[in-house]
């Protein structure tokens, strides 16, 4: 066997892939990528037994076809070190020696028998929708960093995605904070709802970013999701479980409305949380007509701050405590000028919501539970 392809190219697909193999595999044969060689493409698989992905390029040249694993790490570490010229790979069928020769170089690695690789999975009984790749991204990166990895709880260390006749949901939470990012203009008939895991999530995330304007095939049953575009297919086992009623922890009533330019809030809670106490990152928000007083202090240290800041505030005077690492993981993920901040009570969930979106069928909202003032 034998093919002839850039090494830029080849190593854009490895590299696409690498994320999925783990660091410490009990299988070996998962520390390799599987190439399968047809007539006209190259098919390349990387499988965790949870996640498996599955790139497909076309080589410029192509004799005989059949399979062979090849260790990914030593893969990569050469192609990172070639300049982008042609590579090509001739694979002995008996042996699996794979001699890799460039214009004046020769490098040679011995490949593994197929046999053992995981097949991708087959989904039976499955039920599947077309949904534009840059809606799945926005929607990973809006929601990833609020899921939790607490393992007791696996159904919250992973993304909810929910299909309804009103719009699709993404949600994630960790019991701390909460975001629902919903697309208004995606919708099914019938409703349907999975959550998926942290690592192929992002694996798609990274995947699916230059491919913004393509369609993705989204396939999934009880057990297992698929994501299929042209040259390009993830498997992911799904987190079995129900996922909380989220619905039921958004406070409905909030009177107290604090409008404020995002960018000024964050920048402030950064600067006055280096101040706050190491433990509990704690920053408190006090609000008096249309002032925003932000006080942090670390009693151990005898450190403190205080900076006050303009706002339009509607409702009464009160002060609310707010994990401040939680505050600016929530303005960082935003992207509009200004956003909402509202409030009932001290001891009750606030919601951050963007004030000017652009996009009228999209749908931001994240919820944040309060730290008790000491």
């Amino acid at each position: 066997m034998k093919f002839i392809l850039s090494s830029l190219k080849l190593l854009k697909a490895v590299q696409s892939l690498s994320g999925v193999i783990n660091s410490n595999n009990t299988l070996p044969i998962l520390d390799d990528f599987l190439f399968n060689i047809s007539e006209n493409e190259l098919k390349i698989t990387a499988s965790d037994l949870e996640t498996t992905m599955m790139v497909t390029i076309q080589p410029d040249m192509v004799e005989g076809t059949g399979e062979v694993t090849i260790p990914a790490r030593l893969l990569i570490d050469i192609l990172k070190n070639f300049p982008d010229i042609p590579v090509s790979f001739n694979i002995d069928e008996t042996t699996l020696a794979i001699e890799i020769t460039t214009g004046e170089g020769r490098y040679k690695m011995v490949g593994h028998k197929s046999d053992e690789f995981p097949q991708l999975p087959v989904l039976k009984e499955s039920m599947s929708c077309e949904i534009p790749a840059d809606v799945l991204v926005c929607g990973f990166e809006k929601t990833v960093f609020a899921t939790g990895n607490d393992e007791i709880r696996p159904v919250m260390t992973g993304v909810f995605m929910e299909m309804t006749n009103e719009g699709l949901n993404f949600v994630a939470t960790d019991a701390h904070k909460l975001v629902r990012y919903r697309r208004l203009d995606i919708k099914t008939e019938v409703p349907a709802s999975f959550i998926i895991p942290k690592k192929p999530l992002n694996q798609l995330k990274n995947a699916l970013s230059s491919k913004a304007d393509e369609m993705v095939n989204v396939e999934f049953n009880k057990t297992n999701a698929s994501f299929s575009m042209p040259g390009l297919k993830l498997v992911c086992r799904l987190i079995d479980g129900k996922y909380p009623n989220y619905n039921a922890v958004i406070p409905q009533s909030n009177p107290n409305k604090l409008t404020i330019d995002r960018q000024l809030l964050l920048s402030a809670i950064r600067r006055v949380a280096i101040f706050s106490s190491k433990a509990t990152h704690q920053i408190r928000f006090k609000i008096a007509g249309q002032e925003l007083t932000l006080t942090a202090e670390d009693n151990d240290y005898y450190n403190e701050a205080k900076e006050r800041l303009t706002c339009n505030y509607q409702g009464e005077d009160m002060e609310i405590g707010f994990n401040s690492r939680f505050f600016q993981e929530m303005l960082g993920n935003l992207s509009q000028t200004e956003v909402l901040l509202e409030m009932s009570a001290p001891n009750r969930a606030g919601l951050i919501i963007p004030v000017d979106n652009q996009n009228a069928d999209e749908d931001i909202l994240m919820l944040l539970m309060p730290v008790m003032l000491g």
